[in-house]
């Protein structure tokens, strides 16, 4: 028993040195009057209250736990000098700051705010413009970026930097934040665990979001709009991507969602709307896709070959230019009870299935992937003559890739 009342004590002790840290005033009449400063003089767990005003300092060092929280959005104007803010501590809040001006560099990736080797750190409500890299989290894991908004000018790739970015880090929630004109707006690399929930990704110049050997992670309820290629998923397993939408990705190397490389994930609920292509697949297998939906895009799901044992199941394909597109003539994926706008069956028993399957490869789109410039005769009335010809008795498209039970109507 006494063991345990020491315990507690111990516990409440640890709980009070985390909540009751002092507060430091900064602003320019304070007798503290620069961010550098305050840090320097406070000790772990303090609050920096840095008041409305403008601040002109780079390379500002977190080296212990703190809590820099602004008030009125104090501006940090880093001058184009470098890196901005750098955290190499556990339990370190950012907190209500409007951030500019981050240095360029050929040779650093500087960023608005670097967080690295750390754990249980929370960076939200902040601002960004006139930024290089962002966000950058390096080897840190534990953490929250949440509610930022990060506003990029990027006119090259190779003089620009991605608006929030990963890199071997695990267990980050990455949620309601803002980003565009930036290079990817969101790219993670080797990061696991990691949930990218209610994100807006818009106007960047390359992809919208981009991870690479990041496994495990989860994805929901993000917009990807209007981004140089879309979204890029590359070499990662067990990913579930839910209840996203990728739209107004256009461009002759544009797509709503690259998959390569993608083995064990779950993509469920999203919707491609008026990209190139909607999901385009290479090297993918045991993939879910189930209740999406594919509206007027050029080509809603393209396959480049090596795709094995895919579900599309309850998925609607409405009002595009072709729906699926198939490079082989073998099969090994599933599709059943998809909806089909071009579907021009019965439904006699009126179970609301079509009493007929339906082909979803056209013989065009085979003879397109071969020969791009024949997309001039699309709708003309040859190709919808050897379009029927080929559903009749296939010969360049699997004879297998059919939908067995074709619904009637689209999914709500």
């Amino acid at each position: 028993m006494v063991y345990i009342k020491q315990l507690l004590s111990f516990l409440f002790l640890g709980i009070g040195l985390i909540s009751y840290g002092k507060t430091i005033p900064i602003c320019e009449t304070c007798e503290v009057t620069s961010i550098k400063t305050g840090i320097a003089l406070a000790a772990d767990f303090d609050t920096l209250l840095i008041k409305k005003g403008t601040y002109k300092e780079f390379n500002i060092l977190v080296d212990k736990p703190l809590t820099l929280l602004g008030e009125n959005y104090p501006i940090i104007d880093g001058e184009k000098q470098g890196e901005i803010i750098r955290i190499a501590s556990d339990h370190v809040t950012i907190d209500g700051l409007f951030i500019i001006n981050v240095g360029t560099s050929y040779t650093s990736d500087y960023a608005a705010i670097r967080v690295v080797r750390s754990e249980h750190f929370v960076i939200q409500n902040i601002v960004l413009e006139k930024l290089f890299f962002g966000i950058y989290l390096e080897k840190s894991n534990n953490g929250k970026v949440y509610h930022n908004k990060i506003i990029g000018e990027a006119k090259d790739e190779y003089n620009s930097g991605n608006g929030i970015q990963l890199w071997y880090s695990k267990n980050v929630d990455v949620s309601r934040n803002i980003v565009q004109g930036t290079r990817d707006g969101i790219y993670l690399e080797f990061s696991d665990n990691i949930t990218i929930h209610n994100n807006k990704s818009t106007n960047n110049l390359r992809y919208g979001l981009h991870f690479m050997f990041s496994n495990d992670d989860v994805y929901t309820h993000n917009t990807f709009e209007n981004n140089g290629a879309g979204v890029a998923v590359m070499f990662s397993k067990r990913i579930r991507m839910e209840n996203n939408t990728f739209k107004y990705n256009w461009g002759t190397a544009s797509f709503g969602m690259l998959l390569k490389e993608i083995n064990d994930a779950e993509i469920i609920g999203n919707t491609f709307e008026e990209n190139t292509i909607g999901i385009n697949i290479e090297g993918s297998n045991r993939i879910t896709y189930k209740n999406n939906t594919f509206v007027k895009n050029g080509w809603a799901v393209k396959v480049l070959g090596a795709c094995y044992e895919n579900k599309f199941i309850n998925n609607n394909f409405m009002h595009n230019s072709f729906d699926i597109s198939y490079n082989s003539n073998l099969n090994d994926n599933v599709f059943d009870q998809n909806y089909w706008s071009d579907y021009t069956g019965y439904d006699l028993d009126k179970n609301g299935i079509g009493d007929i399957p339906y082909r979803p490869v056209k013989l065009f789109s085979y003879i397109v992937n071969r020969t791009p410039e024949t997309i001039v005769l699309l709708r003309s009335l040859f190709m919808d003559i050897i379009d029927f010809s080929e559903k009749v008795s296939p010969v360049f498209t699997p004879d297998n890739l059919m939908d067995s039970n074709p619904l009637m109507k689209k999914i709500k």
